[in-house]
């Protein structure tokens, strides 16, 4: 397309330069001859315009990649899309191409590459491992993450004030302090944790590490359970068993693919899982202190639509959107016998498991 339009600029400009050369009926000849092919390739790229979708109808197309299919991460969707037809991006005005991996690095790699050719005006992906495979193409597409919980530590961007590598977006940076004093508040008698997490997943090692500077300032235990896919997980949080007072788990698509499995090992052994999502409670953890993914999803549309009206993506500096509702599962609370103060009754969110 640039080099379409480009072609018109220096046909347009060589047109002029033959007006001001040579005879009389030499210039009408030429200039004749040069406004023919400044009108042929203006009309291709007038019609390779209306291909792409273009604006001079004032259509657009979207993308949106996901690595896997979750509560957490189809809210998010939901609530950029919402966002965006709540901001004038409608149906008849937008295209949105949504694209999930199933979990497949491979497949997540091949749909990235396919959105980078372009064709879309925007591609929204959804947590790091999209924003990282998206990202790391280095396409002219303007990206815009959605919970990517350390931005900086995935390489995604090298600052959140002045966002670089043509991406920008929101973080779920997780309230690890919030979290752990919820559990002093909750489980006050547990003093060792067992961290459940998958070690490729840049965002899941993050928090971990996070976890593990609270826990030695406060004099609490740890030991870690690690795997390298879903299939492995409950096996991991089997071997946590006997070993640790509660376990915590971050935002992490491999462990929430398995987390159903998860809790049936904890409620069993009467181990309070704390985690990082509202959706990781409903999939069976005890609590969390969260942040709203729907509204987390609509901040990302609000960055899309600057973009999309023709701000700069590094004029749009990506944020860390803050957490403060805790959320606690109703099946887990009455599996570990847990009581509540009054306070807690009355100011958390209680939540049933997903069906």
């Amino acid at each position: 397309m640039k080099k379409l339009l480009s072609a018109v600029c220096i046909l347009a400009m060589t047109a002029m330069t033959l007006a001001g050369c040579g005879s009389s009926s030499t210039q009408e000849t030429k200039a004749a001859t040069t406004e023919a092919a400044v009108s042929e390739a203006a009309s291709e790229a007038s019609e390779a315009l209306d291909s792409e979708g273009a604006k001079a109808d004032g259509s657009y197309t979207v993308g949106i990649i996901q690595l896997i299919e979750n509560g957490a991460f189809n809210d998010m969707r939901e609530g950029f899309i919402e966002e965006l037809q709540a901001k004038g991006y409608t149906e008849d005005k937008l295209t949105v191409d949504y694209k999930c991996a199933q979990g497949d690095a491979t497949n997540l790699q091949t749909i990235a590459q396919s959105m980078a050719d372009g064709s879309y005006d925007l591609v929204c992906t959804i947590a790091t491992p999209a924003t990282q495979a998206m990202v790391n193409l280095e396409t002219d597409t303007p990206v815009v993450f959605i919970a990517v919980s350390a931005p900086v530590a995935a390489g995604v961007i090298t600052d959140m004030d002045h966002p670089d590598k043509n991406a920008t977006g929101t973080s779920n940076a997780i309230p690890v302090s919030d979290i752990f004093a919820l559990s002093n508040q909750l489980t006050p008698d547990c003093k060792t944790f067992g961290f459940l997490y998958c070690t490729s997943e840049v965002n899941s090692v993050d928090t971990i590490e996070a976890a593990k500077e609270y826990c030695d300032a406060n004099g609490l235990s740890y030991k870690e359970a690690t795997v390298t896919n879903s299939s492995e997980v409950q096996q991991a949080a089997q071997s946590l068993v006997g070993s640790v007072d509660a376990m915590f788990v971050p935002n992490d698509s491999v462990i929430q693919a398995g987390m159903t499995l998860v809790s049936e090992v904890a409620r069993d052994a009467k181990i309070p899982v704390y985690c990082s999502s509202a959706t990781t409670v409903e999939s069976g953890a005890f609590a969390t202190v969260a942040i709203s993914d729907k509204g987390i999803g609509a901040m990302s549309a609000d960055m899309a639509v600057q973009i999309l009206d023709g701000t700069a993506v590094a004029d749009i500096p990506a944020v860390v959107v803050p957490a403060s509702a805790t959320v606690i599962n109703n099946q887990t609370l009455e599996a570990l016998g847990i009581a509540l103060s009054d306070d807690v009754k009355n100011t958390a969110t209680f939540v049933d498991d997903a069906q």
